[in-house]
């Protein structure tokens, strides 16, 4: 039998990505309009396990729409990946009477809801908030966009540097395994040569071209 859900906890977990705060207060405010209560969990993963909650009201999320990072902060945490761990986390929701978890962030972060949500069969909606988008099934993971138009602004203050010296500059972003903002921002920039993690690329595969472009 399936257990009513009245009250839900909300959590933001590994590194931060523009976009959050707004996901955040689509979270609190929907669940309110259907009735339900909603729990913060401040510091990710970590907060469920040290029961840092609060509760939430329309008032928590006005004026944050706009505010990048996460209100609820966000933090790593080693000792989720433990049964102990979990447990210990799973057993704060009960005692705090949520019923089901909305997590917000990246591959790290849905690889421990999962494990949490088989072990204790706890129904959990993953939204993917990371700058990486790297989470399959996701066109535009919340983040990315914002990432990219960073970079770009970046590149063109850069390109003038880079031209007023005469000099080639390598610009390096983040994405981890992933390789979308260097590929998206290096076209968009107008980039002589994208390196992706994709693909292994030594430097000296680089130099020909670059030979050729600037004679």
């Amino acid at each position: 039998m399936i257990k009513e859900i009245k009250k839900i906890g909300v959590l933001t977990s590994g590194g931060d990505a523009p976009g959050m705060n707004a996901c955040i207060r689509a979270v609190v405010r929907t669940a309110l309009h259907k009735g339900l209560q909603v729990t913060g969990i401040y510091q990710g993963y970590q907060g469920l396990i040290d029961a840092n909650f609060i509760e939430m009201d329309t008032r928590s999320v006005s004026n944050i729409i706009q505010r990048g990072g996460t209100i609820l902060k966000t933090a790593r945490c080693m000792e989720f990946k433990t049964p102990e761990g979990r447990r210990k986390g799973y057993d704060n929701l009960i005692a705090a009477g949520v019923d089901a978890l909305v997590v917000i962030g990246g591959d790290g972060t849905f690889t421990g809801a999962n494990f949490f949500s088989k072990e204790f069969e706890i129904p959990i909606i993953g939204i993917p908030g990371t700058i990486d988008n790297d989470l399959y099934g996701s066109d535009y993971t919340i983040g990315y966009d914002t990432a990219n138009n960073t970079v770009i602004e970046a590149i063109d203050k850069i390109r003038d540097t880079a031209a007023s010296h005469e000099r080639l500059f390598f610009v390096e972003v983040m994405g981890r395994d992933s390789g979308c903002i260097a590929l998206n921002a290096g076209i968009a920039g107008g980039a002589e040569a994208i390196l992706l993690p994709e693909k292994e690329t030594a430097i000296d595969d680089l130099i020909p071209s670059f030979r050729r472009r600037c004679h």
